[in-house]
């Protein structure tokens, strides 16, 4: 399974690329690897100021549906559009052409709080 390793992570499995004040977020190939094929991504947050830990989507698989959490407070800048035609990337690549939002971070001290991968692994058991 793969940790980038520049990648933070959360508790509940959002992964978070820092480039400045930027934070692009997805979920972890162990997320997407538990929910099995991913139908449908909702996020209709874009141009919204959230706090971390709030709901920013959710995230449909086969069998379930499931929120997604922000790691950081911030403003929703960017929502990735390709999600809409091709869920299937969030499985087929988590990391990359996966991801999901991107937030103009409010506090980038928050990153500070996320895990690192090890922790992250140690979290999942990997």
């Amino acid at each position: 399974m793969n940790f980038p390793e520049e990648l933070k992570y959360t508790k509940d499995h959002e992964w978070v690329r820092i480039d400045g004040d930027t934070a692009t977020i997805g979920i972890t190939e162990f997320a997407q690897g538990e929910l099995g094929d991913i139908v449908y991504v909702e996020i209709e947050t874009e141009g919204e100021t959230l706090d971390a830990e709030e709901v920013f989507g959710t995230v449909e698989a086969v069998k379930t549906v499931s929120d997604l959490f922000l790691p950081v407070s911030g403003e929703v800048t960017e929502v990735n559009e390709a999600l809409q035609d091709a869920p299937e990337l969030v499985n087929s690549d988590p990391y990359g052409e996966g991801w999901m939002i991107k937030v103009a971070m409010n506090d980038a001290s928050q990153v500070d709080g996320l895990m690192s991968a090890a922790d992250y692994k140690e979290l999942v058991g990997a």
